[in-house]
């Protein structure tokens, strides 16, 4: 009898253990969990070259726009392109990071936080996180042309909408009877 107790016992703590550790695994994530994350995916980093990144696109962007304008000051575009360096100069970082952890804990788990740190601590998570920013500037770059064709097609449409915008007016009021005064 006292075996099958001990026997008993051991399995109870085997089990609560056990239970303790899925819990804890299935529990939220907390704020340290989340930032630990971040901090192992470099995201200030990933930020601010993203945001370099956009801003240099938003220069060609202001640059190609003032070629189209006739009556801009000549120093329009240097203006439009320092007010834009600020903006992105002072990106809020800690700011963001704050306002997006909330986000992550509310669909990750402790646990997968802990795998989620593993993984980017690994060195394949880390040698792409190294080469993402390059490699999201030549993506970019590579699919400018095709973004371009899809946007001047949106353009030709929108333009062509407008156009026949009137004619369909006009038909629909030829084509509703006009009411005759009594």
């Amino acid at each position: 009898m006292k075996r099958f107790a001990f026997a008993a016992l051991v399995c109870l703590l085997f089990t609560s253990v056990t239970f303790a550790q899925q819990s804890a695994a299935d529990a939220p994530a907390s704020k340290e969990d989340i930032e630990r994350y971040l901090d192992a995916m470099h995201s200030r980093e990933l930020m601010e070259s993203t945001s370099a990144l956009v801003a240099k696109q938003m220069h060609q962007i202001v640059h190609e726009d003032v070629q189209k304008q006739q009556n801009l000051p000549p120093d329009f575009e240097a203006r439009m392109d320092k007010s834009m360096d600020d903006m992105f100069k002072n990106l809020p970082v800690d700011e963001l990071i704050d306002a997006m952890i909330p986000v992550y804990q509310k669909h990750l788990t402790k646990g997968d936080g802990d795998a989620l740190i593993e993984f980017y601590s690994s060195p394949t998570a880390q040698k792409v996180l190294k080469e993402m920013p390059a490699i999201q500037a030549e993506s970019m770059q590579s699919a400018s042309g095709v973004i371009q064709k899809m946007m001047a097609k949106a353009q030709e449409r929108v333009q062509s909408e407008i156009a026949q915008a009137p004619k369909e007016a006009d038909g629909n009021s030829k084509s509703q009877p006009q009411s005759t005064p009594n």
